[in-house]
């Protein structure tokens, strides 16, 4: 279902809230801004950042980091928005200054956030859009399949923060749809729902739609969609009127009103309104352009108190969460809401501007907020919280050389994986993909201890990749076990499904196998314990996941991918199928 969260303003924080949301929007800005127009750039070519981007997803990343994430949740970030992930890893004293001067160069922070390169703890790679949600979604997954196997997981719960265009990628509905995720707990999309793509204004009203495609699918979908202030006017004489004429704008209509600035925004309102004209002029007649285009304006994604009551109501809520947050793109910069804003930078001379209108200094645009103010206290608690050390890492985070573990146990350390030699009986006449299945099923008879952190997967080919005797010594993991209504136990393939199962099995898509082999794979560092995932698949069909296969191993994650059937056995049916 959809539903918005109830109204209870904590007016005491919401001042030191913005405060911070504001420094983060403006380090945010800046480090683009020192790429692209301070650092020395010898060959003059563009070197970018999407600071637009950026500036729609400051308060949901400031309500996140600051007031929700604990220190055993992980997160996804959305790719645009890696400037103002590295702004709250510096104000967090999670990331050095010098650093903030390296945006997008060598041995520097990453366009992207990334594993392996950035120097702050990320826990997703997130290059490649539309990736990021089903890989939270898979990592919880795996999350669970530890904990059913008495494995204790030290993650908690998976976010993605997400791009409302990342929901025209298939791989987002391959995810929505997998069973395997249905009824998934620990799991909480947030969406930043700015209207604008790359190249333009999303058409229509679309998130309706993506909003009933989740709904159709367990999914309990929250919205904040109007901040507290619009709210209050809307609740005057008058303005559920203006409600109603909002909620029915297109977005190219909403964002021609953003565009229009203070001093045609009245005018453009009223002029489309309709019937409902006289009741909007009633409830808008008392506050002048300005402060009605700040009120226009006051979407709920940029409005801190108002995702923290969300996000904590979405922990509380049984299954998969979706929130879409409302947002302008290039909120508070001199390019909000222009359709061509996605990859413009501002000039020298419109961050000058931005620094006089905030108060910031342009000469040392990197100063935190000074010891003992309320907002270094709201920060020193979410230091607290996510029990953060020095030099960015977490309290119990183990590290070998330069790669962080994430997650790693304290004082409960990984038995080393050591399989014993085998020799496998097997007819005259075989196959590799017959021997496969046998080598597993013997690891497991003599090498116990160690194969038990074997789980393998499939995407609804298990029996025909040779892994039918596997599951008939292990069973389908399922989180509560099933009946076994068409008596599997006494035939020759025993497809039992139970919480100690060892198969994963999933629906047809090898997009969703290569992101939960890449989360499986990732287990010891995103959840404290390792796993030995192998995925089986159709040798073809290797080519329709690729990039879900290079962003696993772009991540470092261990796995093991089986094509079977395939090579000459298959010679009868071609190269297609």
């Amino acid at each position: 279902m959809v539903r918005a969260v109830t109204k209870d303003i904590d007016q005491a924080r919401d001042g030191v809230r913005a405060c911070v949301r504001d420094r983060v929007l403006w380090l945010a800005t800046a480090i683009v801004n020192h790429a692209n127009n301070v650092r020395p750039n010898t060959d003059g070519t563009k070197v970018g950042g999407h600071q637009s981007s950026s500036a729609s997803s400051v308060a949901i990343l400031t309500s996140l980091f600051f007031e929700v994430l604990k220190r055993e949740d992980r997160i996804a970030i959305k790719p645009h928005a890696s400037p103002v992930f590295h702004a709250i890893q510096y104000l967090l004293g999670n990331l050095d200054e010098s650093y903030l001067e390296k945006f997008r160069a060598f041995g520097g922070l990453q366009a992207y956030p990334s594993r392996t390169k950035d120097p702050e703890p990320v826990d997703f790679s997130t290059g490649s859009v539309g990736l990021a949600g089903p890989a939270a979604a898979f990592g919880a997954l795996t999350r669970d399949y530890l904990e059913s196997h008495g494995l204790e997981p030290t993650s908690g719960r998976f976010y993605a923060h997400l791009g409302d265009a990342e929901l025209d990628e298939g791989s987002m509905w391959e995810a929505v749809i997998e069973p395997a995720l249905a009824g998934l707990d620990r799991c909480t999309w947030i969406v930043d729902v700015n209207r604008q793509s790359l190249d333009r204004v999303v058409p229509g009203i679309r998130v309706r739609q993506f909003m009933d495609m989740l709904n159709a699918n367990g999914w309990t979908v929250l919205t904040a969609k109007y901040g507290d202030r619009l709210t209050e006017l809307m609740e005057r004489p008058g303005g559920e009127a203006l409600r109603t004429h909002i909620d029915d704008m297109s977005n190219e209509e909403y964002q021609g009103l953003l565009v229009a600035g203070e001093d045609q925004v009245r005018t453009r309102l009223l002029d489309g309104a309709g019937p409902g004209r006289g009741d909007i002029e009633k409830c808008t007649r008392d506050i002048d352009d300005r402060e009605l285009y700040e009120r226009i304006t006051n979407l709920g994604g940029h409005d801190v108190g108002y995702l923290v009551r969300l996000l904590n109501e979405a922990s509380d809520t049984p299954g998969p969460t979706a929130i879409f947050a409302y947002t302008v793109k290039g909120w508070g910069l001199q390019s909000a809401a222009d359709p061509r804003n996605h990859a413009a930078v501002l000039t020298s001379d419109q961050f000058a501007r931005f620094a006089e209108l905030t108060g910031r200094d342009a000469a040392n645009p990197w100063a935190r907020f000074a010891a003992g103010t309320p907002e270094k206290k709201y920060i020193d608690g979410a230091v607290t919280r996510l029990g953060m050390r020095s030099r960015g890492r977490r309290a119990g985070e183990a590290h070998l050389g330069d790669r962080k573990l994430r997650g790693a146990h304290q004082g409960v350390p990984e038995p080393p994986l050591k399989f014993n030699e085998t020799q496998l009986s097997i007819p005259n006449v075989t196959s590799t993909q017959d021997a496969f299945g046998r080598m597993l099923v013997e690891l497991d008879r003599t090498s116990p201890e160690s194969a038990s952190r074997i789980v393998t997967t499939s995407a609804d080919v298990a029996t025909s990749t040779g892994v039918a005797s596997w599951i008939n010594r292990v069973a389908v993991w399922s989180k509560q076990e099933e009946l076994d209504y068409l008596g599997f136990g006494e035939r020759t393939l025993k497809w039992i499904e139970k919480p100690d199962g060892r198969h994963i099995e999933l629906g047809l898509s090898e997009m969703n196998m290569f992101l939960l082999l890449a989360q499986l794979g990732l287990s010891d560092r995103m959840s404290g314990r390792r796993l030995v995932p192998i995925g089986t698949v159709y040798d073809p069909f290797i080519a329709r996941a690729t990039d879900a296969l290079i962003n696993g191993l772009y991540q470092e994650s261990r796995f093991i991918l089986v094509a079977t059937p395939s090579g000459i056995s298959l010679s009868t049916e071609g190269g297609a199928h």
